[in-house]
C-alpha cells in the first residue's frame, strides 16, 4: 500500500516546489513594484469647465473628463451597486479574493469559456494606475501583488474613494461623478436605483454597455446588476420590480443643456488656453461666462427655428445617402452600426428607410421601427417613391432625417445648408447675454458671431446717418429720393445705377422717412454731403475697420465687410446714449479650490466708458430707429407690444446676406443669415423676413418682465418745424433745420448692397478679408 503513497508525495513536491518559486518571484518582484504615492496623495486630472453665469455647466476640455467627489458624499445605492457588479466581497477579503478565482474558474469551466474574471476593484485600481491590460502570467502576479500592497496603504473606503473618481466609464467620462451627469444630466447625489444600476454596469466593458450607444446591451447589464443587488440584500423585491419598469431618460451631451451654449464654450475655452496654456486642462480651472441658461436657450432655439423657417420655404432636397443593399438584409446591431456612420444634430436624428407604401414611410433607428405618414411626410413628399430624381427620392435603403414636431409626432426633415448668427449683449457694460455661433457646432464650428466677414447691406444705413447728424443733419431734413446715376468716366471704373428696392423714388423725403423706408438714393446722398473719407474715419468710432470700408458711395449701401460682433458693439453705441463698449464673454476665472484667477472690471456706459458719439447724436438716431420698427422695414417686431424697441434691416445685393440689429435700452441683438460660400437666399428672403423672427423670437424670452425704458433728452437739443413739415424734430441747437444735400464729393463704387438687389453691380473694391480669431476679450 506504501507505493500509494508515492502520487500524492509526488503532487506534494510539486506544490511545495511551485510555492517556492512563487515565494522567490515574489520576493524579487515585490521590491521593484512602483510606489504609491500617485495613490496616497491622489490629485486626479481635472479638465477646464466652462459654465454660465448662473451656474450651468456648457463644456468640458481635457483628455480626461473627471470631478472629484469624496467617498463620504457617494450615495449609498451607488455604493451599493458598484460592489453587487464588480466585487461583493471588496470589504471582507484582503485585495484579492481567492473565493472568488475558485467561483470564476468554476463558471468558465462549465461554460467552457473565459467569460468570468475575477479582478477585485483593488486589483483594477492597481491596473489602472500601474499597469498594462496586456494578459500575461507576470502583467497578474505585479496586478495581485500590488493589490497586495495597496490594501496594506490605504484603507478600505480609501481604495474605493480612488477607483469611483478613476474609472473610465465610456464618453471620455472618467469616475462616477461625471458620468452622472454625461449619461443622466444630474449630480451623483441625486441618482435613483436604476439610474445607479446602469452606471455600475459600465466598468464591465464601457463602449459595449453604454446606454447612448447600446441601449438594449445596457439595459440587460443593469438588469444583470439590479438581481445582484437584490440577491445581496441591498434592495428589497418591490424596489427591484420598480427598478426594472422605470424608464431611463439618457442624455446625449455631458453638458447641463445639451449643445445650445457649444460656440460659447469654444470661445471660453481659446480665452483659458492662452493665459494658461495647457495646464488649463488638467488644473481644474472653471470658467463662468456673461451668459445665462435661459437667454441662451432662447437664442439657441431661435436661430435654429429661423434657419428651419427658412430651409422649409425652399424645399426639400432628397434623401441624405443609401445605404448598400447588401448591408440592408443585416438586421439589429448590423443596422445599428450604419447609423452609428451618420451623427445625430441635436433633435435632428439619422434613419434608415426600410419600406416605402400607400402613403407611408417606414423608417429604422436603434431597434425601434418608426412608420411617417400625413403630415408627417409633406415636407418631403414631392421625393417619396417614383416621384424625386433617382439620386434623391426617398426609397428602401435611404438615409433621411427625422424630428418630432411641435405636436410630438415624428415627421421627415432635413439638415439645413444655410446658416446663421445670434448674438446679444447689455449695451453698458458690453457683457455677452446670448451668442449662437451657428446653426450645430458639431457639424459646423466656424463661429458666424466673431468670423463671418460679410456685407452689412442697409443695417450699415445708421451708421451713415450719424456721421450726417455730425454735419448738420436732422431727423427731418429733406434729401431727394430720386434716381441716381454714375458714369464709367466718374467712378474711374463701370457705369453704376444704383436703385431702391421697390422701385419707388417719391422726390423729396425727411431722413426719418427715408431711414424708417431703407431709401437707398437718400443714404448715397447723405455720404455724398458729408464726403466718404468723412465717414470712414467717423465709423471706426463704433469700432468698425477703415480699411474694411472703403472711402466710396457704395459704402452707404453697406458695401463694406463687418462681423454681427462688431455690428453688436456698433449698434450699442446707439442703445446706451453714445459710448464705446467692448463685448466680453468671460467675466471670471477660478481654480479648483475656488480662488480667483482673473476678474473682468468692464468700462460703464456713463459712468467709466469712452464716449464715441454725441449723446444728442445718439439720442436722435434712437428716436429715427424707434420708426423702422413703428412704420418702417421691421414693423414686424411691434408683436412684442414695445414702445422701446429701435433697429434696422439689411439685405445685401443679389439677397446674399440678411440682418436685423436692433436693441432695447438694456439689450442689444443682432441676428443674421447667409450661405457660408454666399449665394443667393431667394427673392425676398430680406432682413426683415429671414432675420427679424429670429430677433424676435429671441427678445421675446429676453425681454420678459422688463420694463419699457425710454432715454432722457440730452441737453442742448432744440424742437423745430421746418417750412413744409407737420411735425416738430429735435436738432443741435447750433444747426439750422436746412442743409444743402449737393456737395461735391468722391464716388467710386464698390459692391452695392441694399435691402434688396440692384441692378448690374460693379465689381467690389476689395475682397472680404480672411475671418481673423477671437475678438480681445479681458480675463
Amino acid at each position: 500500500m506504501r507505493w500509494l503513497l508515492y502520487p500524492f508525495a509526488a503532487l506534494l513536491g510539486l506544490i511545495t516546489i511551485g510555492l517556492a518559486i512563487v515565494a522567490l518571484a515574489v520576493a524579487f518582484a515585490w521590491p521593484t513594484l512602483p510606489s504609491l504615492e500617485a495613490l496616497t496623495d491622489y490629485h486626479p486630472k481635472i479638465p477646464l469647465r466652462v459654465y454660465t453665469a448662473d451656474g450651468a455647466l456648457i463644456g468640458e476640455y481635457g483628455e480626461e473628463r473627471r470631478a472629484f467627489i469624496r467617498i463620504q458624499d457617494v450615495p449609498p445605492v451607488l455604493k451599493q451597486a458598484i460592489l453587487a457588479a464588480e466585487d461583493d466581497r471588496f470589504y471582507q477579503h484582503s485585495g484579492v479574493d481567492f473565493l472568488g478565482i475558485l467561483r470564476a474558474a468554476g463558471a468558465n469551466l462549465a461554460t467552457g469559456g473565459k467569460r468570468q474574471g475575477a479582478s477585485t476593484i483593488t486589483m483594477q485600481v492597481a491596473r489602472n494606475f500601474f499597469l498594462t491590460r496586456e494578459k500575461t502570467i507576470s502583467r497578474k502576479l505585479y496586478e495581485i501583488l500590488l493589490a497586495f500592497k495597496i490594501e496594506q496603504n490605504l484603507t478600505k473606503d480609501q481604495i474605493l474613494e480612488v477607483y469611483i473618481n478613476q474609472i473610465f466609464l465610456g464618453r471620455r467620462a472618467y469616475g462616477f461623478a461625471v458620468a452622472s451627469h454625461t449619461y443622466f444630466g444630474k449630480p451623483i447625489r441625486d441618482l435613483n436605483i436604476p439610474e445607479a444600476a446602469m452606471l455600475a454596469g459600465l466598468p464591465k466593458a464601457p463602449s459595449t454597455y453604454n446606454p447612448v450607444v447600446n441601449p438594449k446591451r445596457a439595459a440587460m447589464r443593469q438588469q444583470y446588476v439590479l438581481r445582484r443587488m437584490l440577491e445581496l440584500g441591498f434592495i428589497s423585491e418591490a424596489e427591484h420590480r420598480q427598478a426594472i419598469d422605470t424608464p431611463l431618460k439618457v442624455v446625449t451631451s455631458g453638458t447641463d443643456f445639451g449643445g445650445s451654449a457649444d460656440y460659447v464654450a469654444e470661445m471660453a475655452r481659446q480665452i483659458a488656453y492662452e493665459q494658461f496654456q495647457e495646464e488649463a486642462y488638467t488644473r481644474g480651472i472653471k470658467v463662468i461666462t456673461t451668459i445665462t441658461r435661459a437667454e441662451q436657450e432662447a437664442a439657441h432655439r431661435a436661430l435654429r427655428r429661423g434657419i428651419m423657417d427658412y430651409d422649409r420655404r425652399h424645399g426639400y432636397r432628397g434623401a441624405e445617402a443609401y445605404v448598400d443593399p447588401a448591408r440592408m438584409k443585416a438586421e439589429g446591431e448590423a443596422m445599428d452600426e450604419i447609423l452609428a456612420e451618420t451623427p445625430d444634430y441635436d433633435d435632428m436624428l439619422a434613419a434608415i428607410v426600410t419600406e416605402v407604401r400607400a402613403g407611408a414611410v417606414t423608417v429604422y433607428r436603434y431597434g425601434e421601427t418608426i412608420r411617417i405618414s400625413g403630415e408627417g411626410l409633406r415636407f418631403a413628399d414631392r421625393m417619396v417613391g417614383d416621384k424625386g430624381p433617382p439620386n434623391k427620392r426617398i426609397r428602401a435603403g435611404a438615409i433621411v432625417r427625422i424630428t418630432r414636431n411641435d405636436n410630438g409626432r415624428w415627421e421627415i426633415t432635413q439638415l439645413p445648408e444655410v446658416e446663421g448668427a445670434l448674438a446679444s449683449a447689455d449695451p453698458r457694460t458690453g457683457a455677452i447675454r446670448a451668442l449662437a455661433g451657428g446653426f450645430d457646432f458639431s457639424r459646423n464650428k466656424f463661429n458666424h458671431v466673431t468670423q463671418a466677414w460679410r456685407q452689412p447691406g442697409s443695417s450699415f444705413k445708421p451708421f451713415i446717418y450719424s456721421a450726417a447728424f455730425e454735419k448738420g443733419y436732422g431727423p427731418n431734413s429733406v434729401v431727394d429720393d430720386s434716381p441716381l446715376s454714375f458714369s464709367s468716366g466718374e467712378t474711374g471704373s463701370q457705369a453704376w445705377e444704383p436703385k431702391n428696392y421697390d422701385g419707388r423714388y417719391d422726390g423729396p423725403i425727411s431722413l426719418r422717412t427715408a431711414l424708417a423706408r431703407s431709401k437707398n438714393m437718400v443714404s448715397i446722398r447723405l455720404l455724398k454731403s458729408v464726403g466718404p473719407r468723412y465717414a470712414q474715419d467717423y465709423v471706426t468710432k463704433f469700432g468698425f475697420d477703415a480699411e474694411r470700408h472703403p472711402a466710396y458711395l457704395t459704402m452707404a449701401l453697406g458695401a463694406g465687410s463687418v462681423t454681427p460682433w462688431q455690428m453688436m458693439r456698433g449698434y450699442a453705441v446707439f442703445a446706451n446714449g453714445g459710448y464705446r463698449i467692448e463685448p466680453y464673454l468671460v467675466q471670471e476665472i477660478r481654480d479648483d479650490a475656488g480662488n480667483v484667477l482673473a476678474r473682468v472690471d468692464p468700462p460703464v456706459a456713463g459712468e467709466t466708458a469712452e464716449r464715441a458719439i454725441d449723446e444728442r447724436n445718439a439720442y436722435l438716431m434712437d428716436s429715427i430707429m424707434k420708426d423702422v420698427v413703428r412704420r418702417g422695414t421691421a414693423t414686424k417686431a411691434m408683436v412684442l407690444k414695445r414702445s422701446d424697441l429701435a433697429g434696422k434691416t439689411g439685405t445685401t445685393n443679389d439677397y446674399l446676406d440678411a440682418w436685423f440689429c436692433g436693441y432695447q435700452p438694456t439689450l442689444v441683438t443682432v441676428a443674421w443669415i447667409g450661405f457660408d460660400k454666399p449665394r443667393n437666399l431667394g427673392s425676398g428672403e430680406t432682413g426683415g423676413h429671414a432675420a427679424l423672427p429670429m430677433w424676435i423670437s429671441y427678445m421675446r424670452k429676453a425681454l420678459d418682465g422688463v420694463p419699457e425704458t425710454f432715454p432722457k433728452a440730452p441737453e442742448g437739443l432744440i424742437r423745430v418745424q421746418p417750412a413744409g413739415a407737420t411735425t416738430e424734430e429735435m436738432i443741435y441747437k447750433e444747426n439750422l433745420p436746412d442743409v444743402p444735400v449737393d456737395a461735391p464729393a468722391e464716388a467710386t463704387p464698390s459692391t452695392p448692397a441694399d435691402e434688396a438687389p440692384t441692378a448690374a453691380p460693379p465689381p467690389a473694391a476689395a475682397p472680404a478679408p480672411a475671418a481673423p480669431g477671437l475678438p480681445p476679450s479681458t480675463g
